[in-house]
C-alpha cells in the first residue's frame, strides 16, 4: 500500500516529468505486475516524460519506449534501444518470445559489460 500511496502522491498534481527509481523493487511479484499495469495506464492517459531506473529487464521491457544499458564507473551509455512491443502491453505478453528474446538480448549485453 505505500508504494501505491507513493505514486498517487507523484501523480496527483499531474507532472509533466516522472522520476522512478526502482519504484517497485521491494513488492512481490504480483503486486509489482499490477503496479506495472496501472503505470501503464497512467502513462497512456496522461502522457508524462518518465524515467525509470530499474534492474528487472522485464519491469524495463513492458514499461518502456526505449532502453538505455549504462555501464559501470565510468557511468556511460553503452546501448539505446527502441522497445518495438506495441502498447498497451498485457503482463501474459512478457512470455512471447519476441519479449523473451528481448530481455536475453538485455541480459548478454548486461554480462559482456560486468565481465569487462
Amino acid at each position: 500500500m505505500l508504494q501505491r500511496s507513493n505514486l498517487c502522491r507523484a501523480l496527483i498534481h499531474e507532472p509533466d516529468l516522472l522520476l522512478l527509481d526502482e519504484p517497485f523493487g521491494a513488492l512481490d511479484q504480483f503486486t509489482r505486475e499490477e503496479l506495472w499495469q496501472i503505470l501503464q495506464d497512467l502513462y497512456l492517459d496522461r502522457k508524462p516524460t518518465v524515467l525509470l531506473v530499474t534492474h528487472d529487464l522485464r519491469e524495463a521491457g513492458f514499461l518502456a519506449h526505449r532502453i538505455c544499458v549504462m555501464s559501470a564507473r565510468p557511468d556511460r551509455i553503452i546501448s539505446d534501444k527502441a522497445v518495438e512491443i506495441p502498447q498497451p502491453r498485457q503482463i501474459d505478453m512478457i512470455y512471447s518470445p519476441e519479449f523473451v528474446e528481448m530481455t536475453q538480448g538485455l541480459r548478454q549485453l548486461i554480462a559482456q559489460v560486468r565481465s569487462a
